[in-house]
């Protein structure tokens, strides 16, 4: 073969191998020559450079064999010794995630500070495999250490990481940190702090269960901070915190995993399961990878952890700086109490509060439930119930709702399809209905029982504003009860400020920081998944709140529109006018031709899919819309004006909509549901009655929402199992027109709400048609309709004016089997406040 250029030779693959080798050799040789000629003060500090040697040398070249004792301390000394000077500096791109487990610890330990006597109490923190203390010093960002704990305790079996944080603590002057330098599973409580009654250290199960014992007992909080997976005997160390955790403390683990969702899909107690599923390839990639370094991945690690305590909050997330490595951060308390019968009480207590049903003490409650067999009442279990039955037969832990610190979101099954099909998507960011009407109609009083859709929570605070007994919120999508969860938590963690600009703007650069560190204990475990996956809602510089769910695409389209017919500017300017007659001039001359033109509606408006994609009407409630047309004057009149189709009944249903709203509201002064679908956010001259700084002093009241209760299931699912007799108000917008006429479904929920009302309850409903059919259903189960508003001759109805007709039908007498007698509930059943 003849070769270019001469003797010239092409490189081959093996001599290419053998030249990167060389090139390899070279830059590990001046590395070590950088490493070996350092002074020994650089070696306790070293730069960036050596730092990052350091650390690839221990973690990919240099064999792990200790110094021969075989034994756990020995292999972590020949890890960690060369690089523990150098450990912080070269963990904070690959430990993501302990900044803010330490932040969901704080908040949930001040919380809890302020529901307690801390004075009476000691706070006691143990970081487990806390080696050179940065976890502790990092927890400064949250709480002030020295003062807010009186005895941190980080326990470490590396003798050259511990040495690193005693210099750590001792330069930093933080007399309450100590350094245990010691086997975690041998670690004890009572060897370091006063033995209680003066006598010797009892063994953990007797000095922690001990009846007799103080509640502040045990340690306030436990964490693990990429320690569990480096820990060979896990099974004996997290059975060692269980007596080490005080009844009220918090338990906080960071840390790698992989995991397949078929583990875990079948269990109620995880807390959720948002992102925690890892493809083949990565649970493949990530084990092999990280064992190299002796550090183990398998699920069953968190599983028994999840197994041993209560889940209070879950995160599955990844750190994508460094290749997508999958991580969780999870936040747990103890199992079961100090006795047995914490757990069983519990239950009961939350099942008392989600059925209506009253609650009975223990002592109670065999006499109780016999009177009502004889009754012929069968006792009424929530679904929250069924459950932790279950679990507790199994020795499993409560689902994670029950370890909460309120007590409104009830448990539901989110693997269900009835909520997997709404693809965590909310589709109102806002409400729809007019709260200004409903309390005209409704004037709710004390002792009003109030049951209503959830929607985007909005009407739910108004309601809430009114001071009914009780509120249960429903909603078949978790998205729609996830977003009134976050804006009871802000009520109950957040200034004003920071209130407004969250669900007045729909906007707050510093949401994540304030999700984690403000309002994290006030959500479930849920709720939090989806908010922390979806901060960016808030965070982003374009869009915001109400850009978002299914309704943007509506919103969307109508810019798109105002785009392509130009009038952008007459949008603005009808936000801008400062009169009613200005408003009405601008929407005649520039802004109805575009919006509410005939090639509109026929391209966009009329079909299907854009109805219940953007707006949220069904095909049943388009029926019904349809019907109507078919008989209106503008197609049988004398003067006919449109044709019996579908795009005309659509575009003379928004005709009859917007022309009167247009004409008889001030939209930029007083109609917020079309300022924020115009402007995208609200103002402070116009929002919703919930966003005044009055509501927020009166719902940011401790306990001012504890009559709240958001249950995610189908309506008829609810009223099935609260107390009958129990409810005095339904609220069901416009849900009666999604039902098919030619079924029994209506008629099956019309009888649920007469069963579930009090004689001369009364349910509200707006329908999409002037009469719509199932109101006979009703007056045949036993209710009188009265008709609270109709679009009739081009009237509007409320600001929103979106539905053609309100309407209260009100229970007069019962359908068999008749509803028990109130009295029932006598004065022997203990009442329950929570």
């Amino acid at each position: 073969m003849d070769f270019l250029g001469g003797n010239i030779m092409l490189l081959d693959s093996e001599l290419k191998i053998f030249l990167v080798g060389i090139g390899g050799v070279l830059l590990a040789g001046t590395c070590f020559s950088i490493i070996s000629n350092a002074k020994a003060k650089d070696k306790e500090n070293p730069n960036l450079i050596q730092s990052l040697w350091l650390f690839f040398y221990s973690c990919f070249l240099k064999p792990h064999e200790g110094d021969g004792k075989r034994n756990q301390q020995d292999a972590l000394e020949s890890f960690y010794k060369s690089q523990a000077g150098a450990y912080d500096a070269t963990r904070r791109g690959l430990l993501r995630g302990r900044e803010d487990m330490l932040a969901l610890a704080a908040a949930q330990l001040t919380l809890r500070a302020e529901t307690v006597d801390s004075t009476s109490s000691k706070k006691i923190w143990v970081d487990i495999g806390g080696g050179t203390g940065w976890n502790i010093e990092a927890m400064s960002q949250f709480v002030d250490v020295p003062t807010f704990f009186d005895s941190v305790y980080l326990v470490d079996f590396s003798p050259s990481l511990c040495e690193v944080a005693r210099k750590r603590f001792a330069r930093l002057g933080w007399a309450n940190v100590k350094i245990v330098c010691q086997d975690a599973r041998a670690f004890r409580l009572e060897d370091h702090e006063p033995v209680l009654d003066g006598g010797r250290p009892r063994s953990p199960e007797a000095s922690y269960y001990s009846r007799e014992q103080p509640r502040h007992m045990g340690a306030n909080l436990i964490t693990m901070s990429y320690s569990l997976s480096m820990i060979p005997d896990y099974y004996s160390v997290i059975d060692s915190l269980t007596p080490l955790l005080a009844p009220n403390g918090i338990l906080g683990v960071v840390d790698f995993y992989v995991q397949s969702q078929t583990d875990v899909n079948f269990r109620n107690y995880t807390g959720g399961l948002i992102d925690r599923h890892v493809n083949f390839l990565g649970r493949t990639f990530w084990r092999a990878w990280f064992d190299i370094d002796r550090v183990a991945l398998e699920p069953g690690r968190r599983d028994y952890l999840e197994y041993r305590f209560g889940t209070v909050l879950n995160v599955n997330t990844r750190n994508y700086v460094l290749g997508a490595i999958p991580y969780y951060i999870w936040l747990g308390v103890r199992k079961q109490g100090p006795s047995s019968s914490l757990s069983h009480e519990i239950v009961e207590k939350v099942d008392a509060l989600v059925t209506e049903s009253p609650y009975l003490s223990p002592t109670d409650h065999s006499d109780m439930l016999s009177r009502a067999i004889e009754k012929g009442t069968p006792e009424i279990r929530s679904k929250a119930f069924d459950a932790a039955i279950v679990n507790l037969s199994s020795n499993l832990p409560l689902p994670s709702f029950f370890y909460q610190n309120h007590h409104y979101r009830i448990y539901y099954d989110d693997q269900l399809k009835k909520h997997t099909q709404f693809n965590n998507e909310y589709i109102y960011a806002f409400t729809w209905e007019d709260t200004r009407v409903d309390e005209r109609i409704l004037k709710l009083k004390p002792d009003d029982v109030v049951l209503a859709i959830t929607s985007a929570g909005d009407n739910i605070l108004s309601y809430a504003l009114q001071g009914p007994a009780r509120i249960h919120a429903v909603d078949l999508n978790p998205s729609q009860n996830h977003l009134l969860e976050l804006k009871v938590a802000a009520y109950q963690s957040l200034e004003y400020e920071d209130f407004w600009k969250i669900f007045g703007e729909g906007k707050h650069p510093e949401f994540r920081s304030l999700l984690i560190s403000k309002m994290s204990p006030h959500l479930s475990s849920r709720a939090f998944q989806y908010w922390l996956s979806n901060h960016r809602i808030f965070t982003k510089s374009q869009g915001g709140l109400y850009d978002t769910g299914g309704s943007k695409h509506g919103i969307r389209i109508f810019r798109w529109i105002t785009r392509v017919f130009g009038c952008r500017a007459a949008v603005k300017a009808l936000l801008a006018a400062k009169t009613l007659n200005e408003q009405r001039e601008i929407w005649r001359k520039r802004v109805r031709p575009a919006l509410l033109s005939r090639l509109v509606s026929n391209l966009v408006v009329s079909q299907e899919s854009f109805l219940w994609t953007a707006l949220g009407v069904p095909k049943n409630q388009l029926a019904i819309l349809e019907a109507d047309h078919a008989v209106s004057d503008a197609v049988c009149g004398p003067n006919p004006t449109a044709k019996n189709t579908r795009s005309h009944a659509i575009w003379q249903y928004m005709v009859n909509t917007l022309d009167p709203m247009v004409e008889s509201t001030h939209i930029a002064a007083d109609n917020p549901y079309y300022l924020v679908c115009l402007d995208g956010k609200f103002s402070q001259q116009c929002h919703p009655d919930y966003l005044s700084a009055k509501a927020h002093a009166r719902l940011s009241r401790p306990q001012a929402l504890d009559n709240l209760r958001i249950h995610t299931d189908e309506i008829e699912e609810v009223l099935a199992r609260i107390g009958p007799g129990s409810l005095t108000v339904a609220v069901v917008m416009d849900s009666m027109d999604w039902f098919d006429p030619g079924s029994d479904a209506a008629a099956s929920q019309i009888t649920k709400l007469n069963r579930a009302l009090k004689m001369g309850g009364r349910v509200m409903l707006r329908s999409a048609g002037l009469k719509p059919w199932y109101l006979k259903e009703f007056e045949k189960l036993g209710f009188v309709a009265k008709c609270m508003g109709s679009r009739e001759d081009g009237a509007c109805i409320d600001r929103v004016n979106m539905y053609a007709s309100c309407w209260i039908l009100t229970k007069r007498e019962n359908i068999a089997p008749p509803t028990p007698d109130e009295s029932v509930n006598g004065a022997d059943i203990s009442s329950l406040d929570i």
